[in-house]
């Protein structure tokens, strides 16, 4: 049995200025999700399933998935933006539903365990590998597992950014994920600003940046919260249905058991625009060092 990988990639990135997605931070212009692909690939993984809004699928088609479709299955999933909701009808937005909601898109393309990332974010290869080996050999419609990074490794030094701190039980599985939005590091310290008064967090706190592994049975129960949610919130423009919220609320209820899988890399994303230069920096790092070959993908 080969994991699934699906790939959040819907969202222009309000903070990004674009379609950070296709943007090239590789010597070779390569996308972050080509090198969470190329990770993946060798960590065992068998499938690539690539949610995205329908007005970008031939772009995505054509800029990334060409470059690696003879090497992994790949399929895509569009997330409306308006569905027809059971018992609402078509609800009207300006915005989608949420990360819970995208994933819902894929249900039809997955029979495996699989894992969830976003499109950009920086994971590192043993991220891939230790959130593989959980799928084939732990993963149940009972256990699920999150990759949770150390907070200090997962900073901006462009402007403050939002992360889910983990708590865990004596076991190291996890309790609860609590969103903090407003996350900075100031000297050798870190707070969240938005906590009245700035709350100081430690640099080894167990952070989700939303990479998560599920038994394919998880789309039964994220299909009932996500239509409890909607009914709840249909006169709401901007109520978003999250996977931390939806993983939460199982945790509290205890359907699940969610193992924590500590890894030891260095996350990098692109935020902000002016992340891109550290991304780029520490690719070519890599390059360098053989842990990626130059180009990527040979053909």
């Amino acid at each position: 049995m080969k994991p699934v990988l699906v790939i959040l990639a819907g969202g222009m990135g309000s903070r990004y200025g674009g379609l950070k997605q296709l943007d090239g931070v590789g010597p070779q212009h390569e996308t972050i999700i080509d090198f969470s692909v190329y990770d993946a690939i060798r960590a065992g993984f068998g499938k690539v399933v690539l949610i995205v809004q329908e007005s970008v699928v031939e772009q995505f088609k054509a800029k990334i998935s060409s470059r690696f479709d003879q090497l992994i299955d790949v399929a895509y999933a569009v997330q409306p933006m308006q569905p027809v909701i059971t018992g609402l009808g078509r609800v009207v937005r300006s915005k989608p539903w949420g990360t819970g909601h995208a994933l819902l898109a894929a249900k039809d393309a997955i029979e495996e365990p699989f894992a969830v990332i976003n499109a950009d974010d920086y994971y590192g290869r043993s991220s891939f590998k230790i959130m593989a080996d959980f799928l084939r050999q732990q993963a149940s419609p009972e256990c699920f597992a999150m990759v949770g990074f150390k907070l200090d490794k997962t900073l901006s030094e462009n402007g403050s950014v939002s992360r889910g701190i983990c708590t865990t039980d004596q076991s190291g599985n996890l309790k609860a994920v609590v969103e903090r939005t407003e996350i900075s590091a100031n000297t050798d310290k870190i707070y969240d600003q938005s906590a009245q008064p700035a709350l100081l967090l430690s640099g080894d706190d167990p952070v989700s940046m939303n990479f998560w592994g599920f038994d394919p049975s998880v789309f039964a129960r994220l299909e009932s919260h996500f239509l409890e949610f909607a009914q709840s919130n249909c006169a709401n423009p901007t109520a978003e249905f999250y996977i931390p919220s939806f993983v939460n609320d199982l945790l509290k209820s205890k359907q699940v058991t969610v193992r924590l899988l500590e890894s030891r890399e260095q996350w990098y994303g692109v935020t902000y625009a002016d992340d891109k230069p550290r991304m780029q920096q520490a690719i070519a790092e890599m390059v360098e060092q053989k842990r990626y070959d130059n180009p990527l993908w040979k053909r």
